[in-house]
């Protein structure tokens, strides 16, 4: 049986540097220092989205460039898309290596620049 969404989310956040899991608003976040990703959806309390997804943090223009090159899949989320997050969807056909790739990006703006120098992400 494949694991679930919120399951292959979980080991992604927890494979990165120092990150810790924190139930915040009825559902888990992963952070470092601050919040870098966030989960919504049907079995979470926060923003109970019918859909699986992932709030991240992304740059305005990456937000932007991923919204406009495939809506199906990403999505400006409420409340913190207007700080440049990026939603994904974990529905559907999930690219989980592309997603790694946002997460290490995420993880990056919300740690120092020590810790980032420490733990730079992998080849791509």
């Amino acid at each position: 049986m494949a694991a679930s969404p919120l399951t292959r989310l979980r080991k992604l956040c927890l494979s990165l540097p120092e990150v810790r899991e924190v139930v915040s608003w009825g559902a888990p976040t992963w952070r470092v220092k601050t919040i870098f990703a966030m989960y919504s959806g049907p079995d979470s309390d926060h923003y109970a989205d019918p859909r699986a997804a992932v709030w991240l943090k992304t740059s305005a223009e990456n937000q932007e460039w991923l919204v406009a090159s495939d809506a199906s899949r990403f999505f400006k989320p409420p409340y913190v898309g207007v700080k440049g997050w990026t939603g994904v969807f974990l529905d559907g056909e999930t690219d989980w290596a592309e997603l790694e790739s946002l997460l290490w990006d995420g993880w990056r703006m919300s740690v120092t620049k020590t810790l980032a120098a420490k733990h730079p992400p992998p080849a791509r």
